[in-house]
């Protein structure tokens, strides 16, 4: 099923998931899918590792897996690193495989890889996507801006050239503010961005989530946010349950002011994806 059809249905609650590293048993993700099914997730997204070394086959058969459990599947196609012929096989195999949903992204950029020079920006693949076959097509959004931009505007007018280019829904990075979410989408409303966008919401449960999420995406931290990462933070039951309450509480407010989606990051932690669905089940359809 194509992601815009549950979209134009309901409020969509999605999760991501991604694959071992490969070091690690291919099972554990098998094993944590198998947790996450029975939560009835809208479509579970699967990513590539950081830097575009992911491993395209691991996360196509991941999908693959998604869709025989009887759940929408969604592969991340980062592009940065990747020739025309490259994406030309990704596409290929995941049409034979019936997985018809796409997130497409530029992915980052690793000093350690020189970039590819067929694709530079996402709006170039969801392009070339669309002239490709009949792909849904999700882009990424920043709720405060990438980091490479120069200001929250001129995002929002990069994300429009995004969404003209064929992207039919968004999904946020992570926030841990919902004021920056409901400004953005404000902004994005104003210049003619009217797709869905589904709101990214990462429960942070270990200390060193936070400390890396503040480097690699920049997320600001508010200052309640803060107080309770700093009193919990050597108690790591406590901390879990306090990055659950607080990602929790988040969604409340925002499926009280109509968001369109939940996107879930659930760094394939099914027990929290799971304390989560179950604490806001009874009001994600209301």
């Amino acid at each position: 099923m194509k992601i815009k059809d549950i979209f134009a249905q309901k409020t969509v609650f999605s999760f991501e998931v991604f694959p071992p590293k490969s070091t690690s048993s291919v099972d554990v993700i098998y094993r944590t899918l198998d947790e996450l099914g029975d939560l009835n997730p809208d479509f579970i997204s699967v990513t590539y590792s950081a830097g575009g070394s992911g491993n395209s086959s691991l996360s196509l058969d991941i999908a693959e897996k998604i869709k025989s459990m009887g759940i929408t599947p969604v592969l991340h196609l980062p592009c940065i690193n990747y020739t025309r012929e490259q994406i030309d096989k990704t596409l290929t195999e995941a049409k034979s495989r019936g997985i018809e949903n796409i997130l497409a992204l530029r992915g980052d950029i690793n000093p350690d890889i020189p970039p590819a020079k067929d694709f530079r920006y996402a709006s170039d693949l969801i392009t070339y996507i669309k002239s490709k076959g009949d792909f849904d097509i999700a882009g990424a959004c920043y709720p405060e801006g990438h980091l490479e931009a120069k200001n929250l505007d001129k995002d929002i007018e990069n994300l429009k050239i995004k969404v003209d280019s064929g992207a039919d829904h968004l999904i946020t990075q992570l926030f841990f503010d919902n004021e920056y979410f409901y400004n953005f989408r404000d902004k994005a409303a104003k210049v003619g961005i009217n797709v869905p966008i589904e709101a990214g919401i990462m429960p942070v449960v270990k200390k060193q989530q936070i400390e890396r999420m503040v480097t690699t995406c920049g997320a600001s931290l508010p200052h309640k946010f803060v107080k309770i990462m700093q009193k919990y933070e050597h108690n790591p039951d406590a901390l879990r349950d306090a990055g659950i309450a607080y990602a929790i509480n988040q969604i409340v407010d925002l499926l009280a002011s109509n968001v369109d989606g939940i996107h879930l990051y659930t760094m394939n932690n099914a027990y929290v994806a799971r304390k989560i669905s179950e604490a806001v089940a009874g009001i994600i359809s209301v």
